[in-house]
């Protein structure tokens, strides 16, 4: 039996790997294979994703840009009114007779004291006549008892005749004094009423419809009249404006030496009817509507305001010398306030805080915020970020339109 020594055994023994340092080196390998492969999928991707966001922001938006203007600008409040006529008469009959000549025509222009129609006269002038022959008797009458008068006077001198008899004779002289003068009023009443036969134009302005025709019995007291006359050159319109506006008017009154303007525009807005001048402004507020009641005047010789028509009216209460303005639809709101977007040099735009005093016809008043020349944001708001550079709509349609070609 051989017997090997512990030397030769260990010679032939194997050297043995620790366990821990297998476990390690399994570790590192299987990090290093999940970081190659995450890397393989995003690594790509995330990059993708970067070069869109770069792009995005390189793309300029389209839009509409304007300058910040500087101008005068009126100050005005705006209401609803109604033409009407600055005077408006019906012409009626003063006396009753029977209509025998018209002399208007329908619509036609008259002046003052212009004849329109005639009534029967012959009536009035018999009466007329009358009045004379009375007042002829009665002055012949008189004459004869102011002779008798002198005669019984030196009568009276001479013991002649009683004092009785020249005191009848003075009552008698006074009572045909008196009716001469009766005399004189009935005539004078006969020709006032033969005038009133002949119907003249009481002011200056437009005939309407004739009311009634040639050989009616007219009265004084019949309701409809003969013809209206509305006065249109000058016209006036009444309209109203509510109450918490009274204390701007009242205040531009006092500060103005002249009445305050007047402007008249058509129902839609489009055309501008008259110039005017106000004239009234009434002595209170009609509690019941919580308005006042205002009234203007207007030269209106083309007729272009007409009576019963419904105007939008303009009364100026001043003028804004040198406001900055700016198109309305650059003015934008959020929670903080109103704000425009401003386009800087290099094209790109920021947000700028804005006070507006007024906004009219479109146009907004900033008292704070902008300058006058920059270029401010009209339209295409909604895809703008601080930021982004926007280019002009006008200039973005010719370049594509170059493109095209």
């Amino acid at each position: 039996m051989t017997t090997e020594s512990p030397s030769t055994q260990s010679a032939r023994a194997p050297t043995p790997r620790p366990r821990t340092a297998r476990i390690a080196a399994a570790g590192i390998v299987a990090l290093v294979v999940a970081a190659a492969a995450v890397w393989s999928l995003l690594g790509p991707r995330a990059g993708a994703v970067e070069s869109a966001t770069k792009a995005r922001a390189a793309v300029p938006v389209v839009a509409t840009t304007t300058l910040v203007a500087q101008r005068d600008v009126p100050i005005y409040e705006a209401g609803i009114g109604t033409v009407a006529a600055t005077q408006s008469v019906t012409v009626r009959a003063r006396i009753d007779g029977q209509l025998d000549r018209v002399a208007f025509s329908e619509g036609q222009d008259v002046k003052a004291g212009q004849l329109l129609a005639r009534i029967d006269p012959r009536a009035l002038q018999a009466q007329l006549a009358q009045a004379r022959a009375q007042l002829a008797k009665d002055s012949a009458q008189l004459a004869n008892a102011r002779v008798d008068l002198e005669r019984y006077t030196s009568l009276v001198g001479q013991d002649a005749a009683t004092q009785q008899q020249l005191d009848t004779q003075k009552a008698l002289v006074a009572q045909l004094e008196a009716a001469v003068q009766f005399d004189d009023a009935q005539i004078n009443f006969a020709q006032v009423q033969l005038g009133y036969t002949e119907i003249t134009a009481p002011i200056a302005g437009r005939l309407g419809a004739r009311l009634v025709d040639v050989g009616n019995i007219v009265h004084a007291a019949d309701p409809g009249g003969l013809v209206v006359i509305n006065q249109i050159d000058p016209i006036s319109a009444v309209f109203t404006l509510p109450e918490e506006n009274f204390q701007r008017i009242n205040r531009a009154l006092h500060a103005s030496s002249t009445p305050l303007a007047v402007l008249a525009y058509s129902r839609d807005g489009s055309e501008l009817l008259g110039s005017g001048r106000l004239t009234l402004l009434n002595n209170q507020i009609d509690t019941a509507t919580g308005t006042v009641q205002l009234k203007a005047s207007f030269d209106n010789p083309q007729h272009k305001l007409w009576p019963g028509e419904f105007v939008n009216l303009h009364l100026v209460l001043g003028e804004r010398k040198q406001a900055l303005t700016v198109p309305a639809a650059v003015v934008q709101r959020s929670q903080d306030g109103t704000y425009a977007y401003v386009v800087k040099p290099d094209h790109t735009v920021r947000t700028q805080p804005i006070k507006v005093a007024r906004v009219q016809d479109g146009i907004a008043i900033v008292d704070e915020g902008l300058a006058a020349g920059e270029r401010v944001v009209v339209d295409g708001q909604f895809k703008l970020k601080p930021g982004v550079s926007v280019v002009e709509a006008g200039a973005a349609v010719a370049r594509a339109s170059g493109a095209a070609k």
